[in-house]
């Protein structure tokens, strides 16, 4: 573990550090998208093609990067996202994690996939209230996960709809390297993931087995109903998507797509942030999630109408650097970069964030 004085001085220098340190197969995991990687390069243009127009001469006095989200104040208007197996960067996996969010009073989404107990990590991290689950093949079970996640104190649930079944999702660990006996999902292990009968003649694997254990609108609005805490969905794309987000009674939406990781050549969740918001008005909490490199990226997200982001790649590369000093550090580095780009644009606070300050140049 690095002493204080020998960490990165900066968000570029975690990044390039993380990578020498991981294995390779560790790299494609945390770091790489689908295919050719196309759709996680455009997750990052985007934000280097947005144009910001500073306002001068504003009183900057006493500002802050204060929110209040879903009833909840955030420090800053930003949370780590939720990624798998920690424990393939730290021995102490999510409880580091959780431990350097909490020095800088942010909230971690823990996943569902988590390698660390649970209850461990609310305890290391009891700000930390935000679960993200997967649909587990049936409204039974996605329930059950759901309560054990309420009954650890967990407030806020997020439903990540474009990697939809769990047991699908796992698919993404076998095509790329075996997990150490020691690293599992442990959460999960007493829940069976679905099981899906031979194929026969010509059937599909796609289309008569694992579409028919994918949810429905119909699914989340029952789920909605059932754990009576804020639940957001994450994957949304479509602004029609998020209009029946609306309708289903979903509390929020994280516009995203899974980081690059899925499906190849869909749209940055940047492009589409704006378009998501004109649908669904204001005042709706939509948060945005994939390609955050810069404290000036977070900005720029506001300032298309996102309440708060979702940061993944940087806390993964201070976890690989310096467990929970380097996830503590990057979340510093990241609201230093917003402060001094708030300051520069004339903000003051989050509301002084105005659509017409950023130009997305296509």
């Amino acid at each position: 573990m690095p002493e204080p004085d020998q960490l990165p001085r900066t968000l570029n220098g975690y990044y390039q550090l993380a990578r020498e340190r991981m294995t390779p197969e560790h790299q494609a995991y945390f770091l790489a998208g689908a295919g050719d990687e196309k759709t996680l390069s455009a997750n990052e243009a985007v934000f280097h093609n947005a144009i910001l127009t500073p306002r001068v001469l504003r009183p900057l006095g006493g500002g802050s990067t204060e929110v209040k989200l879903l009833g909840q104040t955030l420090a800053a208007p930003c949370l780590i996202a939720p990624f798998a197996y920690h424990r393939l960067l730290h021995p102490a996996g999510e409880v580091a994690t959780a431990q350097g969010a909490e020095a800088q009073t942010v909230k971690m989404v823990l996943s569902a996939q988590s390698s660390m107990d649970m209850n461990d990590v609310r305890a290391a991290g009891p700000g930390s209230d935000w679960f993200q689950l997967h649909w587990m093949g049936s409204r039974e079970t996605t329930l059950a996960l759901a309560k054990m996640a309420m009954a650890a104190g967990f407030a806020v649930l997020v439903l990540t709809v474009d990697a939809p079944v769990q047991g699908v999702r796992d698919r993404e660990i076998e095509a790329g390297f075996q997990l150490p006996q020691d690293v599992s999902a442990v959460n999960l292990q007493q829940f069976a993931g679905p099981r899906f009968a031979p194929l026969e003649g010509t059937e599909s694997m796609v289309f008569d087995r694992i579409a028919h254990a994918l949810p429905t609108w119909e699914d989340v609005a029952w789920l909605v109903e059932a754990v009576q805490v804020p639940l957001l969905l994450k994957g949304i794309l479509h602004p029609q998507d998020a209009a029946m987000a609306v309708a289903a009674g979903a509390a929020g939406v994280i516009v995203s797509n899974h980081g690059g990781r899925v499906l190849d050549r869909a749209p940055a969740p940047l492009h589409q942030l704006p378009k998501v918001v004109e649908e669904v008005g204001p005042d709706y909490p939509v948060l945005m999630d994939g390609g955050i490199r810069r404290g000036v990226d977070i900005l720029v997200a506001l300032a298309l109408g996102a309440k708060a982001v979702l940061i993944g790649r940087p806390v993964v590369s201070g976890l690989a650097v310096a467990g929970e000093l380097g996830v503590s550090h990057v979340l510093r580095l990241l609201r230093d970069e917003l402060e001094i780009a708030m300051l520069l644009s004339g903000c003051r606070n989050i509301d002084a964030i105005t659509r017409d300050m950023v130009h997305l140049k296509l």
